[in-house]
């Protein structure tokens, strides 16, 4: 180049390192998606296919609109944002995440990853800067998988890891539908699911940690290199229901106990596992849910993650086993059903590589790390190559309402985001 920058490999030009976002510009978004589905002490309550969700979904479409897009929609709702590059038969840069949350959610997990995607075709714009393969923001459906399991459904069905048919007939709580929800909110789109999965040339996906280790480490940047595999198993103890006053200790079928158990013997094999792994009990309905009642039956969760296969599936069968013999020694009947998987996650290493580079470039302080939660980005690892970025986030805080960020935080990922989606893009000068 004329300015004395080398050329890319592929002779296309580097992005200039003084690109930056619009931070005020990102954050008034946020903010603005905040007010969609509020929660009750200051985040977010915008579960998958809600009246809210809808909401959600039609304002990201009008600034996608506005900011000249094209707007794609699958059979699962997925939706996609396109900005067209200047070769129409490149295949194109892909980036996203999700922006629907937890019942009791932030305002940042999922959707800086959406948010952050559209500021960078808003910053692409104002520059006037243009690349050759397309740029396609994704917002995936269900992510979560608070209302409708597993998580990352949507996202499984267009990496070819779960059938469409069983996901729509996923049912709430409520025993709604899921893909009669699709309907009813009128977000059901006409292209075919993972018709695109051939078409992505490279796919990152911005997130908050979700855990302490950039805030305490004092770093803008996470690195994702990897990505913890996870195992859902929902237990069913079955007991005796009989009043707690009357009945003696020693003729107690307590289907409670057998839970308490098997809640402490989680924790001990994920400790027995480190370093590395983690597990705990989450979701439990205890039936009937009396003060004077020992419960008949309790339905629960158990949640273990590693990075290492053969230890998380150690974990896995250890479980297994002495839950079962936990639930026998008590008198219990006992199913335990797997209700989530997917397989640790080793991310693209030229998405990686772009990452850490742009962070470098840029002057942000960076480390490699793994990621402690599952995303869109552990299946569309998949079909196309895949890199994470993350920011920090308060106190590791996620999955409540008092999640938080700041608005450097936000901006540096962003930052690191557009740079690594302009080297796969290819800018055009």
């Amino acid at each position: 180049m004329a300015d004395g920058t080398p050329d890319t490999p592929d002779g296309s030009a580097p992005p200039a390192t003084n690109l930056r976002t619009d931070p005020d510009r990102l954050w008034d978004s946020l903010m603005e998606m905040a007010k969609i589905g509020p929660g009750v002490a200051g985040g977010n309550n915008r579960q998958t296919l809600t009246d809210a969700d809808a909401d959600g979904r039609a304002l990201f479409q009008r600034w996608c609109e506005a900011a000249g897009c094209t707007m794609g929609l699958d059979g699962l709702g997925n939706m996609f944002a396109r900005r067209d590059g200047t070769d129409p038969d490149a295949k194109a840069v892909y980036l996203g995440s999700h922006l629907d949350t937890q019942p009791t959610g932030g305002k940042y997990d999922g959707v800086l990853g959406v948010l952050g995607g559209l500021e960078v075709l808003r910053t692409l714009d104002d520059l006037g800067v243009r690349t050759r393969r397309p740029i396609v923001v994704a917002n995936f459906t269900n992510e979560e998988g608070t209302r409708f399991a597993p998580a990352m459904m949507a996202s499984g069905v267009f990496a070819g890891v779960h059938d469409q048919a069983w996901v729509e007939d996923r049912t709430d709580a409520q025993g709604l539908r899921f893909g009669d929800e699709l309907d009813r909110i009128g977000w059901r789109g006409d292209e075919p699911v993972g018709a695109r999965a051939d078409d992505i040339h490279a796919f990152f996906e911005l997130h908050i940690e979700q855990g302490p280790i950039l805030e305490v480490e004092g770093k803008d940047i996470g690195v994702v290199t990897h990505g913890q595999g996870l195992w859902w198993l929902e237990v069913t103890l079955t007991g005796k229901e009989s009043h707690t006053g009357s009945t003696p200790m020693d003729m107690r079928v307590n289907a409670g106990l057998g839970m308490a158990r098997i809640t402490e013997l989680v924790h001990t094999v994920a400790m027995d596992a480190q370093p590395a792994a983690v597990g705990a009990v989450g979701h439990c309905d205890v039936h009937p849910n009396s003060r004077n009642v020992i419960p008949g039956r309790c339905v629960f969760t158990i949640d273990i993650r590693s990075p290492d296969r053969a230890k998380l599936d150690g974990m896995k069968a250890r479980i297994e086993a002495e839950a079962t013999k936990i639930a026998a020694d008590l008198g219990l009947g006992i199913e335990i059903q797997d209700v989530g998987h997917f397989d640790p996650v080793t991310f693209d290493p030229d998405c990686v590589a772009a990452v850490r580079d742009a962070a470098q470039a840029l002057g942000y302080g960076h480390i490699d790390i793994v990621s402690g939660a599952g995303h869109d980005a552990c299946w569309i690892n998949r079909v196309a190559p895949t890199a994470m970025i993350m920011c920090p986030c308060v106190d590791g805080l996620s999955h409540n309402e008092a999640e938080e960020i700041t608005k450097d935080w936000a901006q540096a990922g962003a930052d690191v985001l557009l740079h690594a989606v302009l080297a796969k893009a290819e800018v055009v000068t």
